[in-house]
């Protein structure tokens, strides 16, 4: 969901924002019509007894960041699908006689580009006891509403009934049937033993705005205007700002006007926000901006810029933000330095809608706290994971789901944390980089 996300530190500081591939492939759209329709369809299925099924051979195919993202890093937007990813086979894991019965079992390649799964038991999951659940659930409920985007998990229809069945059951019964149905599998990347990968954060920023260009509010965010295509490059951020022609091309696109060019900005990194619009009566409406296309133009990160110029040594959103106050004069050339620029498309935010995030790239909405991105060459879009990071920043141990990605989530061992929206969520997000262990849980 950044530019489309990249936290905001993430999109400052290190590679490409979030920016959403409009054209899967083949491979993420098979994997999405499996792993949703496990999650989403609803076929009846007795939750107390059934058996494991033997699984299958799984279908092909199976947002903070590096400074240098690897060219070949699939690039996605929040709220934006990432459509396809070279065909990717995993593993069909042996049936286990018990949940922690690895009798028999050795390393497995799961045959995606950038990941191995090892089989593993659940007393390896660090608190797998004591996460409460509750909205886990929500975030897996939120799973089944895209079944064309889920990948190609076994039994994933009949998984996803019995889920929704679960819905009010007690994290008990939630947790003795995830042992039953699922076994879990450690994530280890490709190119390094250490089982540890990179955590970060994104979040949905929410500013005030205005309908109209107003004294103290002359920032324009804008809808795609015509003539912006994928793959073909558009003006640049400086001639966006300078050019007749362009902005000839933007008039009457205005969605609203902000007060902050810094602000601004975050909203083109993270890729949507709200908006507190204070209409001309004097009501307020809160709408959602989410991500609509960008003018194809390369990223460059202004944090990255400023330390090139040695401006600055801390390249946080803190730090830029007492660069800008203290040099009110160079703002412009900062923000020329970016020649992406994002366009948005205004949404309807009511009170189910303000309860989620925007939607990721598996187009479901994001759940705070229960929602990553991933990179889709190494976990599957909508696979369960249990998710461990030791802090400094924050400490948890829970149950999440893959359902965003972003152009700088590259990696086997790779997460980028929904934190939600607001100035907490974004306080933390700014701040959070830290090792990272993921399990993914598969059928059984």
């Amino acid at each position: 969901m950044q530019d489309k996300r990249q936290q905001a530190v993430a999109g400052v500081m290190g590679g490409p924002v979030r920016v959403p591939t409009a054209h899967w492939t083949a491979w993420g759209f098979a994997w999405a019509l499996v792993i949703l329709g496990t999650l989403s369809a609803c076929s009846s299925v007795p939750l107390s007894t059934p058996a494991p099924p033997k699984p299958s051979a799984a279908p092909a195919r199976a947002p903070s960041m590096p400074v240098s993202p690897p060219v070949s890093a699939p690039v996605a937007t929040p709220g934006i699908p990432m459509p396809n990813a070279p065909a990717v086979a995993l593993p069909a894991p042996p049936t286990r006689s018990a949940p922690d019965d690895t009798a028999g079992w050795s390393p497995v390649t799961t045959g995606t580009p950038r990941s191995r799964w090892l089989p593993a038991r659940w007393v390896d999951l660090p608190g797998w006891p004591d996460d409460a659940f509750a909205d886990a659930w929500n975030a897996w409920a939120r799973n089944c509403e895209n079944p064309a985007r889920l990948a190609p998990m076994p039994n994933a229809a009949a998984l996803c009934d019995e889920a929704r069945r679960l819905t009010i059951g007690s994290a008990a019964e939630q947790r003795d049937w995830l042992m039953t149905r699922f076994a879990p599998w450690r994530v280890e990347s490709l190119t390094s033993a250490n089982p540890e990968g990179l955590l970060t954060a994104y979040y949905e920023p929410v500013f005030d705005a205005r309908r109209t260009a107003q004294a103290g509010f002359g920032v324009p965010l804008y809808r795609a205007p015509a003539g912006v295509q994928r793959g073909r490059p558009w003006f640049s951020r400086q001639e966006i700002d300078t050019l007749p022609q362009a902005q000839a091309a933007l008039r009457g696109q205005e969605i609203a006007w902000m007060a902050d060019p810094i602000d601004a900005l975050v909203l083109h990194i993270q890729g949507s926000g709200r908006l507190r619009v204070t209409l001309a009566d004097g009501r307020t409406q809160m709408i959602r901006v989410a991500f609509a296309a960008t003018n194809e133009q390369p990223y460059r990160s202004v944090g990255r810029w400023l330390l090139d110029q040695g401006a600055i040594t801390d390249a946080s959103w803190p730090g830029i933000k007492a660069w800008v106050r203290a040099n009110p004069h160079r703002v412009q050339e900062m923000l020329w330095a970016n020649p992406r620029y994002v366009f948005f498309r205004e949404e309807p935010l009511s009170d189910l809608d303000a309860s989620f995030g925007p939607k990721g790239a598996l187009g479901v909405a994001l759940t705070p706290g229960r929602s990553i991105a991933v990179d889709p060459l190494s976990i599957p879009y909508g696979t369960p994971l249990w998710l461990h990071t030791p802090g400094p920043t924050l400490a948890t141990q829970r149950l999440v789901f893959a359902q965003d990605t972003g152009s700088a989530i590259v990696g086997g061992v790779r997460g980028d944390y929904f934190m939600g929206w607001g100035d907490d969520a974004g306080e933390v997000a700014g701040r959070l980089k830290q090792p990272l262990q993921l399990w993914a849980l598969w059928p059984r």
